[in-house]
């Protein structure tokens, strides 16, 4: 996979999210007890063997920066190569909210300078665990222009989806972005692209010189009839976090044995900032059911159904059920 090199796009905070966004970008928002929602994409990237990924940032990164740092945590501290950390003013040029095209466009220099000849592009505020080796291949096999990967898993919060109609070849013949539930496609794009990085040049240079700055709805939806745009299945867990109802249940999920298995070792390891914190304590006193506790806890009473981060107390004769709890971050 050395001919292809990752962006991830990490500017967006959804409304619906702004109880845990007033200080962070979606990306840094704890997840799994120990995590942020970033590790899962920066981590199948660096699990398919991409050595340079592009992260464009907006407003609010420190914390996003500080979970970062220089890479080094996933192995892209290089001397070539490595995590490109992309600022972006926050200014538009149509003086609307910025969109990922006008993102791009502002570093072209970053896609001029990189030696890859494909480019995948994905969001940072999904939960999965692959490779994209497959992906890839497909996306050969069919001389794609574009490929999108879709996933048929149920979504808790479905209406922030963006849905693809496809005809029996896997070609995508139709795109919606936050259609109505009613009549609603299952298929949900884990809005994960796949196309030459001279293709993703020319779309952003002719959207953005028109005024236009999304890469879904002005530079595939407009242009579906001419390229070649397949859709690529996804069958494994998939969550997308954009309300704090699809945040709490994709957190829980992970108390189901199979879907924790699932996200944190089958395709690779998911990796995160190292932090060197004592083990939990538990007392005598302490009783714990179905749950998981991060590293520097202290457990006096008793925890079931609940994910407890880094540095959470629970005092003698407490009891916590069904709780996501951040106690430090």
């Amino acid at each position: 996979m050395k001919d292809l090199m990752g962006i991830i796009t990490a500017p967006e905070n959804f409304k619906y999210l702004q109880d845990i966004t007033a200080d962070r970008v979606v990306a840094a928002v704890p997840y799994g007890g120990r995590y942020r929602l970033i590790d899962f994409i920066l981590s199948n990237m660096v699990n398919s063997g991409i050595q340079n990924v592009g992260l464009f940032i907006g407003e609010k990164s420190r914390s996003l920066l500080d979970h970062l740092r220089s890479g080094k945590d996933w192995d892209l501290h290089r001397k070539r190569n490595g995590l490109f950390i992309l600022p972006t003013d926050c200014s538009s040029f149509s003086g609307t909210p910025m969109g990922n095209l006008e993102y791009f466009y502002k570093h072209l220099d970053y896609f001029h300078g990189s030696t890859e000849k494909y480019v995948l592009i994905g969001g940072s505020n999904t939960i999965f665990n692959t490779t994209f080796n497959k992906f890839f291949k497909f996306h050969m096999d069919n001389n794609a222009d574009v490929t999108i990967i879709y996933s048929e898993y149920p979504q808790i919060d479905p209406a922030n989806s963006t849905t693809l109609e496809i005809d029996a070849a896997n070609r995508v013949i139709d795109i919606k972005v936050n259609p109505s539930r009613k009549k609603k496609s299952k298929k949900i794009s884990m809005e994960i692209y796949l196309m030459k990085k001279e293709l993703l040049m020319d779309i952003t240079d002719t959207c953005v010189s028109k005024g236009q700055s999304d890469l879904t709805k002005d530079g595939i939806i407009k242009n579906i009839k001419n390229l070649n745009v397949y859709a690529y299945r996804y069958t494994g867990y998939f969550g997308k976090v954009t309300s704090l109802t699809s945040y709490y249940h994709h957190n829980m999920a992970l108390l189901n044995p199979e879907i924790w298995t699932e996200l944190f070792f089958e395709s690779g390891p998911i990796y995160t900032k190292v932090k060197n914190e004592p083990p939990t304590k538990y007392t005598q006193s302490s009783k714990v059911l179905n749950s998981l506790i991060a590293s520097g806890c202290i457990i006096e009473g008793q925890v079931e159904n609940s994910i407890l981060f880094r540095g959470a107390r629970v005092f003698k004769n407490s009891t916590v059920k069904k709780l996501y709890f951040v106690a430090k971050i």
